[in-house]
């Protein structure tokens, strides 16, 4: 396959930070992947390069963040000879390939979730892509039909289902006002809380609980971006212990 206009597009979700989202490559050197790398977006793309060494096209973009969130988010790449337009979730970035090649020289098959063992450094490192993807479509062809339908050869490695499986995980939402209170447990002397959270303001109460008996109370708070838990004991002269990571 060699063309100057590509169109690739697609959702998923994955609590993976790191995989192959789909990968093809050319025996002229050409290559596109998209993947996942530290939960961001990374696609990296190669209309040729020559042995001389004057032309370099290697190009590699980055976008999005916390991506690993296990909800649906949607790509759409558009090529037209070397000016790209990258789409994540409706923000779009435009940028050109490096280099002076304007087609995609693919003439093994593309893999969508991962990408085959080459024998090259580059392939071995890669993780294959763990979540669910949708609406794949590559240049008007839906992949997604095509493979549920078995119309593609060889169409799938390894397990592939057609059904996406929930996280047991429900995550909470909190904006500037709400909060979640639970029942506390007056008669235990162990106090034990944990949980995983995410969020892009610098500071902001996380918890707070008052001991029984009027004996004091927990806080633990983000401040300016550090972690801090203050316990208040209110029967002791060295009434408040401050612990911040």
């Amino acid at each position: 396959m060699k063309t100057l206009k590509d169109v690739i597009s697609l959702k998923f979700k994955t609590s993976e930070s790191e995989g192959v989202i789909f990968h093809g490559e050319g025996q002229q050197g050409d290559y596109i992947t998209l993947e996942l790398k530290r939960a961001k977006l990374v696609l990296n793309l190669n209309l040729g390069s020559n042995q001389l060494g004057s032309i370099y096209g290697h190009t590699s973009v980055m976008t999005g963040s916390l991506l690993d969130d296990h909800h649906w988010h949607s790509i759409i790449i558009e090529r037209h000879g070397r000016n790209i337009n990258l789409t994540l979730d409706r923000n779009m970035q435009h940028f050109r390939t490096n280099g002076e090649f304007d087609y995609l020289d693919l003439d093994y098959e593309i893999t969508f979730g991962g990408m085959p063992f080459s024998g090259k450094p580059s392939s071995n490192s890669r993780k294959n892509f763990k979540g669910c993807m949708e609406s794949i479509n590559y240049n008007g062809n839906n992949i997604t039909d095509l493979a549920k339908r078995k119309k593609l050869e060889p169409s799938n490695v390894g397990n592939l289902s057609f059904s996406c499986v929930e996280p047991h995980t429900v995550p909470v939402f909190f904006n500037a006002t709400s909060y979640l209170e639970v029942p506390g447990r007056p008669s235990q002397d162990l106090f034990s809380v944990s949980f995983l959270f995410r969020t892009w303001n610098p500071s902001g109460l996380l918890l707070f609980s008052n001991f029984a008996d009027d004996l004091g109370n927990v806080e633990m708070d983000i401040n300016e971006g550090k972690v801090s838990v203050h316990i208040n004991v209110t029967l002791v002269k060295k009434n408040r212990i401050d612990i911040s990571s």
